[in-house]
Formats: structure tokens, sequence, C-alpha cells
């Protein structure tokens, strides 16, 4: 750490703010947690840069921080929504306007996944949660990223887009214009109805907003382990999707011959079988035949707080204690199988990831 400087005197405020959900957390300098709260997902897309400000604002209360700003000495929101860099820019400058803290960085949360699976933040990162996204830092700090602005800027994948093609799928199976498929009663199940059509009036009058649609992505993995079909089909486009995103990212950056690591985060691919992994990794070992591929459930808010303490210049030490600390909600600390959440037992750089790293050894 920097000489004379008191680390544990200086605050960071960590956000990840998802779609679904957004997680607040204070750390100081030190790597300690000084308290961590979860609310809404409020996403500036979603719902407007003010809202989504208001709603962090009052997380940070909740989690400790001061009433009135500033609230910390340092930043680091990593926010869904946050996609181009202008928005990046425009959210920085309201925060500013606001007082939070003496310096900001706001980011993707894409990046906040890849840092929490990685000890340094370089590799690439590919989530699928309510979305689908994909960043790339090289060693040289080079970055890659796309737009992820859904399909008008050429995306497939995501929570929602698979919870689509199974509601689809299960349409074309109940009248007839589709093959047979078990999404049909599955779904059918998961929404109490007897009729699938039920479902497709709920959703076109409002009585069901679109958004339940993610809700089906579990089932389709579900369906899809019992060697349905159709559910197979939807769940290897994504595996194509995953690793076409994952491929031109390495290939951008020029880390083919390097032995990049490759996380991938979200609910979508947390939830899925062991084998989809073991397929999107050895595609991407052909791509990069030193590749890591690493499944990363520790949460992204970590992540966020990790790049705030890189930003302030906290050392190795602050760092693994924070991947160490136990707060609220199981944001991070032991799992019941013994493993720091998400983190395999022996973990030489100090990165949570599920129990297997596949790629080269």
């Amino acid at each position: 750490m920097n000489a004379g400087v008191n680390f544990a005197d200086i605050v960071v405020i960590a956000i990840d703010g998802g779609n679904s959900k957004t997680d607040v957390l204070l750390v100081d300098g030190s790597g300690a947690v000084l308290g961590h709260a979860r609310g809404i997902g409020a996403s500036p897309q979603t719902v407007g840069v003010k809202r989504s400000l208001e709603v962090f604002e009052q997380l940070a209360r909740e989690a400790g921080a001061p009433a009135t700003p500033p609230f910390a000495t340092h930043t680091a929101a990593y926010l869904a929504g946050a996609d181009l860099p202008k928005e990046e820019e425009a959210i920085e400058r309201a925060i500013t306007e606001r007082g939070w803290s003496q310096s900001i960085v706001v980011g993707n949360d894409t990046f906040a996944l890849l840092r929490a699976g990685t000890s340094d933040g370089v590799g690439v990162a590919v989530v699928c949660g309510a979305g689908i996204n994909c960043v790339g830092v090289a060693a040289d700090g080079r970055v890659h990223r796309f737009p992820a602005l859904g399909r008008i800027s050429g995306d497939w994948g995501g929570g929602g887009y698979l919870g689509e093609e199974a509601l689809w799928s299960a349409v074309r199976c109940a009248d007839g214009r589709g093959p047979a498929t078990a999404l049909k009663p599955a779904i059918e199940q998961h929404f109490g109805v007897r009729d699938l059509f039920e479902v497709v009036e709920r959703l076109h009058f409002g009585g069901l907003p679109m958004a339940v649609l993610h809700e089906l992505s579990p089932v389709l993995v579900q369906v899809a382990e019992t060697g349905d079909e159709v559910a197979e089909q939807i769940l290897q486009r994504l595996v194509d999707e995953v690793v076409t995103l994952a491929s031109v990212t390495v290939r951008k950056l020029e880390m083919t011959t390097e032995a990049p690591v490759i996380v991938l985060g979200g609910g979508v691919l947390t939830g899925v079988r062991h084998t989809v992994i073991d397929e999107i990794a050895e595609r991407c070992v052909a791509v990069a035949p030193q590749a890591q591929v690493r499944v990363v459930d520790i949460a992204p808010v970590v992540g966020a707080a990790l790049l705030g303490l890189d930003a302030i210049g906290a050392d190795e030490v602050a760092k693994t204690r924070l991947r160490l600390a136990s707060v609220p909600a199981g944001v991070v600390g032991q799992g019941t199988d013994g493993v720091v959440n998400g983190g395999a037992p022996g973990d030489t750089d100090g990165v949570g990831e599920r129990a297997e790293s596949f790629g080269a050894s």
C-alpha cells in the first residue's frame, strides 16, 4: 500500500446494478466489509438515470453509508444498461453532481464479473442472465466489448430470449405447427394453467408482464436435461452464442497463443449442467489451446468492490480479505459444500469459482 496512507479510513462504495436486483457493498481500504444491502433492479436504461441513482443512494444508506453525501472516498459502480461509453460517462457525471465520493468509476456489470473471476481483471467474461454480454481486457489494457443492446446490435441469448424461444416452441407444439416437446406441459405447470393459450392471452392483455418469460429459462434447462430434442436445440444455440462471443473477443485481443482466463457467469450459465460447460470449454480451447474456462458464481458486487480496491491502490492482502469476508445474503462467504462461494478449495489465486476449471492444465 502507499506509504503513510491509512487504508482503513478509505471507504469504497461498490454497486452491482443488475436488471433484476441491485447489490451495494461498503468496504474499507483494508478489505473489511462494512455493510451490504440488496434491492430492486434499477438499470438506467429501464428506469432512467435519476431513478437509478435514487435507488442506489437508498441502498447505500441501508448498507451503512451516511444519510447525505459524500458516501465514500471512491465509487465503483458497475451497471447493467451501461453498455456504451457515452452511457457510462453520463452516469458518472450524474454521480459526480450528487457528490457521492472524491473519485468515481462507472462501467458495465460484465467488467465486475471478469474481476470477480480473475486475480487481476485480465481475460474474457461472458455473462448470461436476463441478457447476454461479453467483455475482454488484455494484459496491456486493451478492451474489447460489444454494444449488447439486444437484437438491434446482433445479440441473441439471455434468460428473456431463452424463455421466449421456449414458449414459442411450446405454442407451436400445442397448435400443431411444430414438433412435440415436453416444454408444453412444463410451461403449463410453471404457470399453473391447464391450457398453454391461457398464458399467451395473459401476456397479450397484460395480465402477465413480458418479463416473466425470463422465468422460463430454468424450465428450458430442466427439460433439455431430460433429452427433449426441441429444448436441447435451443440450449445448443446458446452454447454457440457463448462460444462465438468468447472466441471473437480472444481473437480481437490477440490472446489465442496466450493462456486467457474465460469467465462464465450469470444465472443461466451457473444453472446449466456440467456437460454444457464442458462443450463451451472444449470449443474455447480449440481457439486458444491454453485457455482456462471458469464458471464463477461469486456475486459480481464483489468484483465491483475489487475494482474499487484496485482504483485506490489497495494491496493483495486487502483483496484476499474481501474475497474471504462474510456478509449478509450470501454475497460472499462459506457455502454448504465447504467451498468459498463458488471457490474451489486450494485456489491459488484467491479467485472464487465453481469447483471446476476447464481447459489446459
